[in-house]
């Protein structure tokens, strides 16, 4: 296949220095002017640097940043189907048992005036974030129904080609499958002892830290570019208490 290919652009280049040289034979038989042909081929071979440097620095360059546009709207559509199904619920789950949830829900009440500093600062603070879960029997296998339930869902996102390019949230769903196994492989939930159920608190607290972090990327992303998916993630965010998702003020119609 290759050289095949190598052959075709061999044969498109050969083609088209015979056009050329054709073109300016025609010239020289109507015009008899060697002197204009040389000067413009100088001209046009002086031009080439210049072309070069256009197409290569200036337009590639144009065209990377518009594939990266595609690629960060293809990452973040992605992600945004893993909250929607399951990692809001996941959110609101682990903060309800959190026992300093009021003491950081406050940092997490994303609103509609915040700007980049303003989620780099909570996004500082929670990288540093060291939470202590507490959860019964009871509460990891209403935890473990609702894993095992999406299981096939967080293979495919590990599946997709699209997140090899995103490390911190291929880490996300990596611990968020971890976790499901952990519970699945568990026949009785309630017989487990001290340093198991430690050792299952210790890999929901991973997937609670990375949650709220890649969280605050995805809601700081929405900010940024699509305003009418922001006011609907705010709207159901897991840790205002005051969200509603009908909207009760006039001129907050966007989403």
């Amino acid at each position: 296949m290759s050289g095949t290919r190598k052959y075709w652009e061999l044969s498109f280049a050969v083609i088209l220095i015979i056009i050329s040289v054709t073109l300016y034979y025609l010239h020289y038989l109507i015009f008899h002017d060697p002197h204009h042909i040389v000067l413009y081929l100088l001209g046009d071979l002086a031009f080439v640097p210049i072309e070069v440097l256009l197409v290569t620095l200036v337009i590639d360059q144009l065209l990377e940043n518009r594939d990266k546009k595609l690629k960060l709207d293809k990452l973040n559509m992605v992600i945004g189907t893993y909250f929607s199904t399951i990692g809001t619920s996941l959110l609101a789950l682990f903060s309800d048992h959190d026992p300093e949830r009021d003491r950081i829900k406050n940092q997490l009440v994303v609103k509609g005036d915040w700007n980049d500093t303003n989620f780099s600062t909570v996004k500082k603070f929670f990288t540093q974030y060291r939470p202590t879960i507490s959860m019964q029997s009871e509460d990891l296998v209403h935890l473990r129904v609702t894993l095992q339930k999406n299981e096939d869902f967080l293979i495919r996102l590990l599946e997709n080609p699209v997140l090899l390019e995103h490390e911190s949230f291929t880490s996300l769903l990596q611990a968020s499958f971890h976790l499901t196994e952990e519970l699945i492989r568990r026949n009785d939930l309630h017989l487990c002892c001290g340093p198991d159920h430690a050792h299952i608190l210790g890999d929901i607290e991973r997937v609670y830290t990375d949650l709220i972090i890649e969280w605050l990327k995805y809601m700081q992303y929405l900010k940024n570019n699509y305003p009418y998916l922001f006011s609907y993630a705010m709207r159901t965010n897991p840790f205002d208490e005051m969200a509603t998702i009908e909207i009760h003020e006039s001129g907050d119609q966007s989403g």
